[in-house]
């Protein structure tokens, strides 16, 4: 399974960053290979100042070995070696039109001191964050999503949008980072569905990625805005910093396991700002987009 869901995060990477650099049009993706020295390492690809993305990266890794005594201690496990996959991505749009997008899938095992398997599970999700709302957009990346997820269980998008709204929540702010999307994590082998099962599941939902996304892209990135948006923009992008320097488990898991810190804090704009008490004006497009992150939507 490990060496099937690699092969196809690989490609998956692919196809991203080649429809990204064609939708950009000027910038391209810097590709740096590196590895850990515990083991594994990984292909990290990221994208600058370009026409229409301002910075982003579609990373994949495969890691393993000993499980760092922090992570036994979350797993409730004793001394086990690890083998851990997935790609992860975030790009960050120069226009305030176009929203922040973030998403990724992984898989994960755990073995004994004899190599035997003893745990394995899929998890990831994606998830949109706007800084301007166009109601239709949201719609349509639920939309998309919930088609991935009503392919295998059509009770999946219901369970997994609730634990993305309740994932990617800004507890010291009291609301959302986003709009919300799908978030799913511990998928395991079950008398209901077996590991290809999930397996099937997840690259259902990694397909559907540049669907949900390429369209309101294209509908947006050529509208016209101005500083005030841009520092709009900038105010939103701190709270995204918050939320993924706070309470991101990945950000925490990669950090607390000797991860390659240039890829756990890609996911960092470059302009960011952030002002005392900032409040937008009573019935603005700003305000709009505040009443929406207080308390999670139904979108579809």
């Amino acid at each position: 399974m490990k060496e099937q869901f690699y092969q196809y995060i690989e490609t998956l990477q692919d196809t991203i960053t080649q429809k990204l650099e064609e939708i950009d049009g000027k910038a391209k993706f810097h590709e740096d290979l590196w590895k850990r020295e515990e083991g594994g390492g990984g292909r990290t690809r990221v994208i600058e100042n370009g026409n229409v993305f301002e910075k982003g990266g579609v990373n994949i890794s495969a890691v393993h070995g000993p499980l760092a005594p922090a992570m036994q201690k979350y797993f409730n496990v004793g001394d086990v070696n690890f083998f851990a996959c997935g790609l992860s991505l975030v790009i960050h749009p120069k226009s305030p039109m176009v929203p922040t997008v973030h998403a990724n899938w992984r898989y994960f095992e755990m073995y004994d001191q004899e190599g035997n398997t003893i745990d394995q599970w899929f998890g990831g999700g994606q998830d949109l964050t706007p800084y301007y709302l166009f109601e239709e957009d949201a719609k349509h990346f639920h939309q998309v999503s919930k088609n991935a997820c009503d392919k295998h269980d059509k009770s999946f998008y219901a369970e997994y949008k609730k634990k993305c709204d309740e994932y990617f929540w800004n507890a010291h702010r009291h609301e959302a980072r986003g709009i919300g999307g799908l978030f799913f994590d511990h998928l395991k082998d079950s008398a209901e569905k077996s590991i290809e099962d999930w397996y099937n599941f997840v690259t259902e939902v990694g397909n559907s990625f540049l669907e949900a996304y390429i369209p309101i892209v294209e509908k947006r990135k050529d509208l016209s805005y101005d500083q005030t948006h841009r520092d709009w923009q900038e105010v939103r992008r701190g709270r995204y910093v918050e939320f993924n320097l706070v309470h991101d488990k990945g950000t925490l898991f990669g950090l607390k396991t000797n991860g390659r810190i240039e890829s756990i804090l890609m996911s960092l704009p470059p302009h960011v700002q952030w002002v005392y008490n900032q409040t937008p004006e009573e019935g603005s497009e700003e305000a709009k987009l505040l009443a929406v992150l207080k308390e999670p939507k139904s979108w579809v």
